[in-house]
């Protein structure tokens, strides 16, 4: 154990939320006089002793109890030592035990179960004067360390997965949400602790959370009904979801059988080398035509073909990669499946979970799939220069090449994908897209503001950079096999339409960017 976890101070959680020091010895039972009295009857008068303990930990022997008592699951017959996260069991109470924190340091995880039931109706609205607004249960909440910056309490819808940051003073005010304060006494306690600004803060909280479904007989805002209209490129465009239950426990099982070896220093040394090695040889490999994208065996059909096999076996791979990395650092996969955008499917793992960890941890879970993504490439292009001309080198190449597109897609700062969000823990700068693209559109307009920020600028700057030279590379890639392309197909319109396919989609995020600023000139 470590030095600071050796002295650190224990607390003893009880259902209510009530917290005793475990600095001195506690008794726990069904007698008035124990530290701790329990109300269940199957619990003994004296049913089990904590004391501080020598360091090391705080330690619980039973005391002869009928029933015994249990640490996370396991039976108490001698002295046991307790850690941090413990759970206790006295028959059919449960207890907790936890290390004290420092304020600078990230708190445990608050989980509130929903409970069973509508926890929403409109018989009358929590934040009309004189009522006493609480926040419903299904949700999770935690406070990050103190270097994630001001907003650093995430806060976690269970009911639909979605996450929200909150500030020191907002977590503050959302823990007095309980129901046991009527209005105007958090006007009085919002203003006793922030000022005149107090209620306006308070305000603007309540009608957030209201907005969300959060408060108790507050409805959210209205959804569209699901049986609502919609024009056929929506409804084409609408993501088809099907998760797989027990595949999270899947993942998990995978990287106890040896998916940990990949996060191990040697592995993750000779996955980078990779990584690096194979860019430059599938460079050498395009400019020395060893392929033909979408080409195997000199038929175009049976390359497009097993480009897009490829391209589902290197995203499934990709997803599974954010799956180990999320087993590696203790959390759990909620959701897996597959998703099915117009005709073409899309393997997926839910890492919502991720939002719980630290920054660095944030980054490296992001980063396991662009990993994936360039170690494969890398595998295919060295097979595909090791081997002799034929159909088995060809299917290396559409591999390798489907490996590269999902990297410059996924690493591309300007889509909501994993580049982006380790942009935006690198940078410390929430809503980065949104805020780039919205001074980036005023500043070409010709509407610049003296306040506009050089991070967004450089971000702006860097985004249209990467695209444009990702874009140009596909394009001069595509020309150079041109001529390739003419002769295996029957008419030279397949083969510009593939070739224009392409270009469309690697120009997809500079249009996103330029779109607002061409609109707000016209």
């Amino acid at each position: 154990m470590s030095e600071a976890g050796a002295h650190a101070s224990f607390e003893l959680v009880i259902d209510d939320a009530t917290r005793v020091p475990l600095d001195r010895t506690v008794t726990l039972g069904r007698d008035a006089g124990s530290t701790v009295a329990l109300g269940d009857p199957s619990v003994s008068r004296r049913h089990a002793r904590i004391s501080p303990g020598d360091g090391g930990g705080p330690l619980i022997e039973d005391l002869g109890s009928s029933y015994g008592t249990f640490v996370d699951g396991v039976r108490v017959t001698a002295p046991a030592r307790l850690r941090d996260g413990a759970r206790l069991r006295l028959c059919d109470s449960e207890l907790g035990v936890e290390r004290r924190r420092d304020a600078a340091e990230a708190g445990r995880t608050i989980v509130v179960p929903a409970a069973a039931g509508p926890a929403v109706g409109t018989e009358r609205m929590a934040t009309r004067f004189g009522g006493n607004p609480r926040v419903r249960a299904g949700y999770a909440l935690k406070r990050l360390e103190a270097a994630e910056g001001s907003r650093r309490w995430v806060l976690k819808d269970l009911r639909d997965g979605t996450y929200r940051r909150l500030g020191d003073d907002d977590a503050l005010l959302f823990e007095q949400l309980d129901g046991s304060r009527s209005l105007a006494e958090l006007i009085g306690e919002a203003e006793r602790r922030f000022g005149a600004a107090g209620p306006m803060r308070l305000a603007r909280l309540l009608a957030d959370l209201g907005e969300r479904g959060f408060l108790v007989n507050v409805p959210g805002a209205a959804a569209a009904p699901a049986d609502a209209p919609q024009p056929w490129h929506r409804r084409l465009l609408t993501p088809r979801v099907k998760t797989f239950a027990g595949a999270g426990r899947a993942l998990a099982a995978l990287y106890r059988r040896g998916g940990w070896v990949l996060f191990t220093k040697p592995v993750l040394v000779a996955l980078t080398t990779l990584a690096v090695t194979g860019v430059g040889v599938f460079a050498f490999l395009a400019a020395g035509r060893y392929g033909t994208p979408f080409v195997v065996a000199s038929k175009i059909g049976l390359g497009g073909l097993v480009f897009m096999l490829g391209r589902f076996a290197v995203v499934a791979a990709h997803e599974v990669a954010h799956g180990l990395a999320m087993s590696f650092y203790g959390r759990r996969v909620e959701r897996v499946g597959l998703k099915l955008i117009a005709i073409f499917p899309y393997a997926f793992v839910d890492t919502s979970e991720v939002w719980f960890e630290p920054r660095r941890r944030r980054i490296a879970i992001s980063a396991a799939g662009p990993m994936s993504d360039l170690a494969l490439g890398g595998t295919f292009s060295i097979a595909c220069l090791a081997l002799a001309p034929g159909a088995l080198r060809d299917i290396c190449f559409q591999l390798a090449f489907g490996a590269y597109v999902g990297a410059c897609l996924n690493l591309n700062p300007f889509l909501d994908r994993d580049g982006y969000h380790m942009l935006v823990d690198i940078l410390r700068e929430p809503g980065l897209r949104r805020r780039a693209r919205e001074q980036f559109a005023r500043r070409l307009s010709g509407r610049a503001a003296s306040g506009d920020s050089r991070v967004l600028a450089r971000f702006s700057l860097f985004g249209l950079a990467w695209s444009c030279a990702a874009a140009m590379l596909a394009i001069a890639m595509t020309l150079r096999y041109r001529s390739t392309l003419e002769t295996l197909v029957p008419a030279q319109w397949i083969a510009w339409t593939l070739m224009a396919t392409v270009w469309i989609a690697l120009f997809a995020p500079v249009m996103i960017l330029l779109r607002p600023a061409i609109a707000a000139r016209r």
